[in-house]
């Protein structure tokens, strides 16, 4: 221990002995006027030295540590090398820590509408120059949205960033705040990178693609824009010859390429693989808090959410009532029965709930609004009709369809919102119906909303019966008669739309773990009824629309009465204009009765009193 103290205090070479300390900072200085990451083994031996940690060059060298190596280590890294004493281990990560302020950076400054001047890391920068990412550009965040609300142009591009800018302030954060977590520079920059790429999979129009026309097209196959966009994330990585630059910022290839895949899509293992539980190969199980920032599939709550909630509220003039600069502030990570996970101040609960009632609102007002959901429905149409007659080249000169080019990440990275106008100014015959219906949505000449309702109970709801009801429309005679109109199945669109909090009928607080100031390293549940009587008693909704195809007001007046009629057939609720369309019908059905309902309801009352009269006087 004596030896190992004098070693300490002992200079290292005679340049040491004839330096000042002003002298020594300046030669720091002149140090970090160049790239760190270009340093070679010399220059890093030779800035131990300068910043007092000379004895351990000879390890350094022997070790081949270069600038490259210095940004990614962390006290496992140091101890298999023989830094085996903590004392000397933070020693070294405190003066590499001060490296990374004093050094110049080369990160590039995006300038944000929604989060300000964000700075990204040079290898992120050299994936947003790639035409995989720039395609991005073309992709409207919110789909036919921006056919209802004139601001939403916003595209996927924009939103990329924000989440790669986000997840790295959260990966940051957590570093910063609890350095005891094993988080290297490696697992940093893995993180930024998924956050920026998880939505590369996106098709035209954004999720009318994948939850509407591709199960249509081809509905023999189960995908979801997540798996494109780690297909998309190879393809990107190799057709631009990214894997040396990724090697040289520091990434070991093929375990970091699978952690940024996993963080976007969730295991990429099967069952039979599993080890101890774990799912995961990227990272063990130690760093599970990791795979909460991008995608979380625990709670819903991570980065992708922040980001869109505050810029789909910005560009579509709603107030947001969530903000992730206090989720940040009071965020840290806890272990509950050997997982640690990504946890918040119990006194935010509430906030959490705001955030969660904010998506609601969102999906309420303007993500299902009913004029945007049929503009897309029609798109889909338009989509459909278009299918095979569009070529997309892909690989090896091959073509492919609209529907087929999800199959080749060349044929996909083609294919953008571009299509819309590719119909809408084609003059092919076989496009003819398809630019007929595109030009009746720029013309504003859109189906007909006919009515919303729902069932008594959530319904599992097939392609197939929504053919049956579509069918069943035009045959709900109403019970006063015929009108006098033939009303076509076809002319008829049924429309499911689920509404809920992230997770269907769950609820994702559930799934969240809270801290409190007392003992910030213990994680607790906070139930519902602990925070409020007022938060809602259900967190999923399904809603049942029916759309009319023709514009004639007796064909339209006729498929509301046929509307109403086919919603006392199902016991289905009542249409909310229900007594204004058709009140000669909602009066047959007892249920929708409000003075019935009133007559009922004062009966029952009187029953119950005089009850409780026999009761007392018995």
């Amino acid at each position: 221990m004596a030896n190992r103290k004098r070693t300490l205090a002992t200079p290292t070479s005679d340049d040491d002995l004839m330096k000042t300390p002003e002298k020594r900072v300046s030669a720091v200085r002149q140090l970090c006027e160049s790239d760190y990451s270009q340093w070679g083994i010399e220059e890093t031996c030779r800035y131990l030295r300068e910043v007092g940690l000379g004895e351990w060059q000879n390890v350094f060298r022997e070790h081949k540590v270069t600038g490259v190596g210095l940004r990614l280590l962390n006290r496992e890294d140091l101890e298999k090398i023989g830094i085996k004493f903590l004392g000397d281990q933070l020693r070294i990560l405190h003066s590499l820590r001060k490296l990374w302020h004093e050094c110049p950076q080369t990160n590039k400054v995006f300038n944000d509408p929604i989060h300000g001047h964000v700075e990204l890391h040079p290898l992120l920068v050299k994936i947003i120059d790639t035409p995989q990412f720039q395609r991005l550009r073309n992709i409207k965040q919110l789909g036919g949205t921006y056919f209802v609300f004139p601001g939403a142009s916003h595209n996927r591009f924009e939103h990329s960033i924000g989440v790669g800018y986000l997840a790295g302030q959260l990966v940051k954060t957590l570093h910063e705040r609890q350095p005891e977590l094993p988080i290297s520079r490696r697992d940093i920059l893995c993180v930024q990178i998924a956050g920026l790429c998880h939505d590369l999979g996106h098709g035209p129009f954004s999720h009318m693609f994948d939850a509407k026309f591709i199960p249509k097209a081809r509905p023999d196959i189960s995908w979801k824009h997540e798996k494109a966009s780690i297909d998309m994330f190879d393809y990107l990585v190799n057709d631009n010859d990214l894997k040396p630059l990724m090697e040289e910022h520091g990434l070991c290839l093929p375990e970091d390429l699978d952690f940024i895949k996993e963080l976007i899509a969730g295991p990429l293992t099967t069952n039979a693989d599993l080890v101890e539980n774990w799912a995961y190969k990227g990272r063990p199980k130690d760093k599970s808090f990791l795979y909460e920032i991008v995608a979380n599939k625990r709670n819903g709550i991570d980065m992708d959410k922040w980001d869109y909630f505050a810029r789909d509220c910005y560009h579509l003039g709603i107030q947001n009532n969530s903000d992730y600069r206090r989720f940040l502030k009071f965020v840290r990570v806890c272990e509950e029965d050997g997982q640690k996970l990504i946890c918040t101040r119990d006194k935010e609960v509430g906030n959490l709930y705001d955030m969660f009632h904010t998506r609601n609102c969102l999906h309420k007002r303007a993500y299902q609004h009913r004029v945007g959901n049929i503009i897309e429905t029609m798109i889909n149409e338009a989509f459909l009709k278009a299918d095979k007659h569009i070529q997309i080249p892909g690989s090896g000169g091959k073509m492919f369809t609209l529907s087929t080019a999800i199959d080749d990440m060349e044929a996909y990275s083609k294919l953008t919102d571009h299509v819309f106008e590719q119909i809408l100014y084609s003059s092919t015959p076989e496009l003819a119906e398809s630019r007929q219906i595109l030009q009746n949505i720029l013309r504003r000449r859109l189906y007909k909303f006919v009515g919303q309702t729902q069932s008594e109970k959530p319904l599992e709801v097939t392609q197939k019966i929504i053919d049956d009801w579509e069918v069943a429309l035009p045959m709900s005679v109403p019970q006063t008669g015929p009108l006098g109109v033939t009303l076509l199945s076809e002319d008829f669109v049924v429309s499911v739309i689920h509404m809920d909090y992230g997770m269907k009928k769950e609820n994702p607080i559930d799934n969240m773990r809270f801290y409190c100031k007392t003992d910030p390293t213990k994680a607790f549940q906070i139930s519902k009824e602990q925070v409020s009587k007022l938060l809602p008693e259900r967190f999923a909704e399904q809603l049942i629309r029916v759309y009319y195809k023709k514009a004639d007001e007796k064909s339209l007046d006729a498929a509301r009465k046929h509307f109403v009629q086919w919603c006392i057939n199902n016991n289905f609720s009542k249409p909310q204009d229900g007594d204004i369309i058709a009140p000669e019908l909602t009066l047959l059905k007892d249920s929708w009765s409000s003075k019935k309902k009133q007559n009922k309801n004062e009966d029952d009352l009187g029953c119950r009193k005089m009850d409780v009269k026999k009761t007392l006087f018995s």
